[in-house]
């Protein structure tokens, strides 16, 4: 199988293969068609011959039987303004998206900012890009990886008992 030519078949056993390595501060994306390969060595791109809603139904499920990591999810802004007129099938997707995205609070960002995350993180941790069949712009869901067990609160009260303790 060539680096360039991934096989179609294989974007679930690679994503099953990455999940339980998959911690804090990884993404794994779920694109559009038109999604481009990334150069970055942390970003592998898979292709799955499937449709986007199917695919993001199956990574968000796994991620949610996983005891270690949930989903921020991110979305491109853009998305809120891609008219009908130019992308015929967008309003019954928008809807589709947010019935299966009930659950969360997603993210909203302009494009190149939410790029921009995921090219900062693929500095230090590995992120997976499941390529799709969608052929609507920017309708590629993000999701960056955070710890399920540990939140925000948590670790800021664990930050202050660490200060007061050097302070003493």
């Amino acid at each position: 199988m060539s680096e360039f030519a991934p096989e179609a078949s294989d974007w679930e056993a690679k994503f099953h293969s990455l999940l339980p390595l998959f911690g804090h501060r990884n993404w794994i994306v779920v694109a559009d068609a038109a999604y481009p390969a990334q150069a970055k060595a942390g970003i592998e791109t898979v292709v799955a011959n499937a449709d986007q809603l199917d695919v993001l139904r199956n990574v968000l499920n796994a991620i949610a039987a996983s005891k270690h990591i949930r989903a921020n999810v991110f979305l491109d802004d853009e998305l809120s303004f891609v008219s009908e007129g130019d992308a015929p099938g967008v309003a019954k997707y928008r809807e589709e998206l947010d019935a299966l995205l009930a659950d969360f609070t997603p993210f909203r960002l302009p494009h190149e900012e939410v790029i921009g995350r995921l090219d900062q993180s693929a500095q230090l941790f590995r992120a997976l890009i499941i390529k799709t069949e969608m052929a609507i712009p920017y309708t590629s869901v993000f999701l960056e990886l955070d710890c399920d067990y540990w939140n925000a609160y948590s670790e800021h009260r664990l930050r202050e008992a660490m200060m007061q303790a050097e302070s003493k």
